[in-house]
Parts: structure tokens; sequence; C-alpha cells
């Protein structure tokens, strides 16, 4: 390993976080191509997972690529897709050294990129910035290694831990500056997730607004009788923002009809555990969901461990013990069995806190 090696792999894990919310089901990828002490390309995973970061840097640096370096954040591929593996493009281009920060988990590549490189004569500097790297695509890891996406749980909530008087008022216990934050966090994210509960309640969008998004996350229902309306807001965009219904067998035949009608995606799921749902939405390629449900949604996730993130927003408001619990039973009867999860962040929101809690390490596990 150089000297500038840590830092030039630095700049390609700030591409790839580019890609985050964009790029699933590939993982969002990130590289640098550096020719003497020059950048001479840079890329990271377009929208929908193509072109791939290698290609994009490539394609930029041209004909400077052959003796560079290229930094890139995950092991190149080593399989044909719907396009050809960037180990191929990286030894065609004859770049003389690679480096990468961490190996590919999936067991299409999982090592044979790096082996194609060598076998081809080309330099190969392997784990630089790699726990940096397994954090950024963990949900990626996740998938692949676990069947499972990445979770993150948002939950707003006011000084007692309420998340709407007794009457179902909740707007708003946050300022705007927290909301505009959540905002962001969808941008970050393949997909939002809410309860049928929660969709009845607020009859939500579930959109990112006034941030010049070119790509919204997917917005998911799980609503195992369909019981959302299909005149809300969500069934009126559905056709604009893609919509993903996940529903049980008694879901009523005509709400599965109006749904497909309005141009939602309908997800039949065999039973109603929150692992099965996961797992689906896993299978179908993504890597990263925020959960914006109420508490029994909350309550589910925690209770059979699928929470990896927690992010609370705090308002400054008491609201008592008659208003609504941020999260539902977890099934406890004694405190050492409580979740303790750990604090990774504080920041002021205007008059209100964020707080990030982990429940688990950067490959995503519990």
């Amino acid at each position: 390993m150089t000297a500038a090696d840590p830092d030039h792999m630095a700049h390609a894990l700030r591409l790839a976080a580019r890609g985050l919310g964009n790029a699933w089901p590939n993982p969002a990828v990130g590289c640098v191509i550096v020719a003497g002490d020059a950048i001479v390309g840079r890329g990271w995973t377009q929208p929908g997972g193509r072109p791939h970061a290698e290609a994009m840097a490539l394609a930029q640096a041209g004909s400077a690529a052959a003796g560079a370096t290229a930094y890139v954040t995950l092991e190149p591929c080593a399989h044909h897709g719907q396009t050809g593996p960037c180990a191929s493009a990286l030894i065609a281009a004859r770049v003389a050294r690679v480096v990468t920060a961490l190996t590919d988990p999936d067991p299409r590549v999982s090592g044979r990129g790096h082996a194609m490189l060598r076998a081809a004569g080309v330099e190969v500097a392997e784990g630089v910035r790699g726990p940096e790297a397994a954090e950024l695509n963990a949900g990626f890891v996740r998938r692949v290694t676990q069947g499972l996406p990445l979770v993150t749980l948002k939950l707003a909530a006011s000084l007692d831990g309420r998340i709407a008087m007794a009457s179902g008022i909740s707007r708003w216990i946050t300022g705007p500056q927290a909301r505009r934050a959540v905002h962001a966090m969808r941008l970050r994210h393949d997909a939002v997730l809410v309860g049928a509960g929660t969709a009845r309640a607020d009859d939500p969008d579930l959109t990112v607004r006034d941030m010049g998004a070119s790509r919204q996350p997917l917005r998911i229902v799980l609503d195992p009788r369909l019981s959302h309306r299909v005149d809300s807001r969500l069934g009126a965009s559905a056709r604009q923002v893609p919509v993903w219904m996940l529903h049980g067998d008694e879901a009523p035949a005509a709400a599965r009809d109006a749904w497909a009608a309005a141009g939602a995606r309908l997800i039949a799921l065999p039973d109603r555990g929150a692992a099965t749902a996961l797992r689906a939405l896993a299978a179908l390629g993504l890597t990263r969901i925020l959960c914006e449900g109420g508490p029994t949604l909350a309550a589910s996730l925690i209770r059979e461990g699928l929470v990896n993130e927690l992010a609370l927003f705090t308002g400054g408001v008491l609201i008592g013990d008659d208003g609504r619990a941020a999260i539902g039973p977890l099934g406890h009867d004694l405190l050492d069995e409580a979740p303790r999860p750990r604090l990774t962040g504080i920041e002021a929101m205007g008059p209100d806190t964020l707080s990030l809690w982990s429940f688990g390490g950067a490959d995503g596990g519990t």
C-alpha cells in the first residue's frame, strides 16, 4: 500500500455514497483512476445499477487509464450480466494497478475479480479502508449474505416517547429541519416502508420533496388485507412513483384488482411475519429500507431482530401517557431482555434532536 492509497480510496468512497438509494439491486460503488499525481477518471454506480463505477471512470479517463492506478470501493465484477465484467474492462484499458476496499460477497465474484486481474499481470492491493466500505454497502452485503435488506427504523416522538395525541393528531411533533432530514434519509434508501395502520391514519406521500431528487424511493405498504384506500395519495400517484403492496391470502379480490388497476405492484406473502416481508423484498433486489411505520410495525421489526439502525427524532414537546406510544409491546418481562442499541451520533435539528443508534455491526447483523 502506498501513502496516497487511503486518500484516493476515501475519494472513491465519497463517490460511491452518491449511489445509495439509486443503485439497487447492485451495490453503490465508486472508482477513481489516478495517473501519476493526476486524477484522470471518476465514476460511481448509476441509477438502476448500470453503468458500473469502473465503466464510468474508464470512459472519462480514456487512453490515460493505461499504466494508471484504479481505486475501486468493491472488488470489480468477474461475471457476465447485462454488461461484461469490470475486471476485463480494467485489463483491456491496461490499468497497471487496482486497489480495492472490499471483496465482493456475491458468490459470482468473491475473489474472482481479483484473481482475473492478477492473472493478467495487474498489481492488486486489497482492504484499503475496508471497514468504511463495509459500512457503506452494509445493505448489499446483508442482502447477499443473509437474504435480508438493511433496515433503518425512523421514529419521530415527543420527549416522553409519544408519536401522537390520543386523538391521533401528530402534525407536527417535530419541526421543518427534522422533516427535511427525513427526506434526505429517504434519498439514501431504496424504499420507504409503512404498515397498514400508518397508511390509513396519515395518508402519506412518502416521496422526497424540495431536494431536487432525480429518482424517488419505492413506496411500500405492508397491508395483509389491502385495507388502505385506493383513492389515497399513494393510490393516486402509483403510476408516477412506484407503489408496492405486500398482502396476504386474505386480501379481497376486489382490493387486489383495484390496486393493480391503479398501477401498484402486488406482492403476495405466505404469512404476516416481518422477516417474511423483508426476505421477499431482498429477493426482489432491495438493499436498504427506511421504515416509517407506526408502533405495531416498529415493535414487530425490533422483536424479530430485524432493525439495524434507529433514527430517533425527538421533538421538544410533552404529550403524556394518554398519547400514542412510539413502539408497541415488545414482550419483555425483565429489563435485561430489553434491546440496548448503541448510540452512534446525535445532532440538533432546530428545536429538535436526531439521535442515531445501531443494533449491530457494519455487516448489518443484529
